[in-house]
């Protein structure tokens, strides 16, 4: 059994022969619009970014640069980018390179409704009108859905895509942005529209979102996400896995935030939080180690963790095989 193969039986809750550490076997592109610059400058709405040498990811919303000063003329200020305009040339040849017997293509497509909707308007701004003016927001909402599906259809269209890692953040570290009844008319309603469009092509839905999403994994379960990472031991990781167990695989749960970026934490410590969230999320299936969250770690912390992955990740499934491990 190669990596792909492997990958896949733990998306699909069917027997993998080891824990897979990350994406192995997948190769990750982008699409030809620039939803975040690499430097200061605007994205493909017109947002203006700023830089900071040293921050993780560099780029973030400069002040005042969203585009939408009145969301009553939402419709007027929102660029909305033209997915027929963009040449998609390269993305045809980055495709075009993969051996897909051996490996997956995964279509990067970030900053979906919640994301996009604070870029263009502000995060205090957008906030405040899902509560005070629901109904445009819900229109505006949709629209950025619209693209989003046209987007997806054209990548899949020009190289038949495997996988879309679908980026939208929902919560904070203690709850959710929103009140869950607020998420689902608003966010949920035509998140459930960009699923449909990828569950119909046949792509495999990863859904990134950080922080705590409790509140709404039902909704992303039941609206049909295959992966979700990455997993932030914020949620009670153990206790969804029980819940939905076989519904959807995780990615990630090994703790950034309290083991591999603590000061002081010992290569010891990052391999026992390894075994910890491979024994409570790998059975039968359906985990994807790695880290909880991006960014630069201790190389020597690295190096545990994957060599933890990579021998624990095989045990455990060995041991599996002989009637000795369940969902804990």
């Amino acid at each position: 059994m190669n990596a792909r193969e492997n990958l896949l039986r733990t998306i699909r809750h069917d027997c993998p022969e080891w824990v897979p550490n990350g994406l192995e076997s997948v190769v990750m592109i982008g699409a030809p619009v620039v939803e975040r610059p690499s430097g200061a400058g605007k994205d493909s709405w017109g947002v203006r970014w700023d830089y900071e040498s040293g921050a993780e990811g560099g780029t973030y919303p400069a002040e005042g640069g969203h585009t939408v000063t009145d969301l009553h003329e939402w419709r007027l200020q929102a660029r909305v980018p033209d997915v027929d305009a963009m040449d998609w040339a390269a993305v045809r040849e980055q495709a075009g390179q993969i051996d897909r017997s051996e490996q997956l293509l995964c279509g990067f497509v970030e900053f979906g409704l919640f994301e996009r909707s604070y870029l263009l308007l502000g995060m205090d701004t957008a906030l405040v009108s899902y509560l005070t003016e629901p109904d445009v927001m819900v229109e505006m909402v949709s629209a950025i859905a619209d693209y989003k599906i046209r987007l997806i259809e054209r990548f899949d269209d020009e190289v038949n895509l495997d996988m879309v890692w679908y980026g939208d953040d929902w919560g904070t570290q203690q709850n959710l942005f929103m009140p869950p009844e607020v998420w689902r008319d608003a966010i949920g309603v035509h998140t459930r529209r960009v699923y449909d469009c990828m569950k119909k092509r046949g792509i495999i839905i990863n859904q990134h979102s950080c922080g705590w999403i409790e509140g709404v994994f039902q909704d992303m379960v039941e609206m049909g996400a295959d992966v979700w990472n990455p997993c932030q031991p914020c949620n009670d990781l153990a206790a969804l896995k029980r819940e939905y167990h076989g519904r959807i695989a995780f990615w990630g749960g090994i703790d950034s935030q309290f083991v591999l970026d603590r000061p002081g934490v010992t290569p010891a410590e990052v391999r026992a939080e390894v075994r910890r969230r491979i024994d409570e999320l790998a059975a039968d299936g359906g985990y994807i180690a790695g880290p909880s969250h991006g960014v630069p770690y201790d190389q020597e912390l690295i190096d545990a963790m994957n060599d933890e992955i990579a021998t624990y990740g095989r045990a455990f499934f060995a041991e599996t095989s002989e009637g000795n491990n369940a969902v804990v």
